[in-house]
């Protein structure tokens, strides 16, 4: 529970679109953000969220690792789009959490197998670099 005083500071951060007693709202762009950084450039979860502001004595500091969990596990099936709209209390709708591209423009078609193949190439470099230290 974050009292007051601490929303307030929560909600300083360019990086929240809303804050509540129980819960933090992220913007998207800092979402897709820290899946790169942590990705791309190796950062942990908790120095991607101290270089975007947060206090993590309020946030907590096993909400990084968290938050970064479940949005990675977004990215790796819905891609760039997955972060376009509020997720939370959504169901799958029964399509066992694939992707529709039926419904979208030739841009978002894009923009979603370009995200999926930065995905991928990642998750290779990242098994790549685990049987590499298996072996040595």
């Amino acid at each position: 529970m974050f009292t007051p005083e601490q929303i307030n500071e929560i909600l300083n951060n360019k990086n929240v679109l809303r804050c509540s007693e129980k819960s933090i709202t992220y913007h998207k762009d800092f979402k897709l953000l820290a899946v790169r950084q942590y990705q791309d450039e190796g950062l942990s979860a908790r120095r991607v969220f101290k270089q975007a502001g947060f206090n993590l004595g309020i946030i907590g500091r096993d909400i990084p690792k968290q938050r970064l969990r479940a949005w990675l596990a977004l990215f790796k099936t819905k891609g760039v789009l997955g972060f376009s709209k509020e997720q939370r209390g959504s169901t799958k709708g029964g399509t066992n959490g694939k992707h529709s591209l039926k419904n979208l423009t030739d841009q978002e078609k894009i923009q979603y197998l370009e995200a999926n193949v930065a995905y991928l190439k990642a998750e290779n470099a990242f098994l790549a670099k685990l049987r590499k230290k298996r072996l040595n």
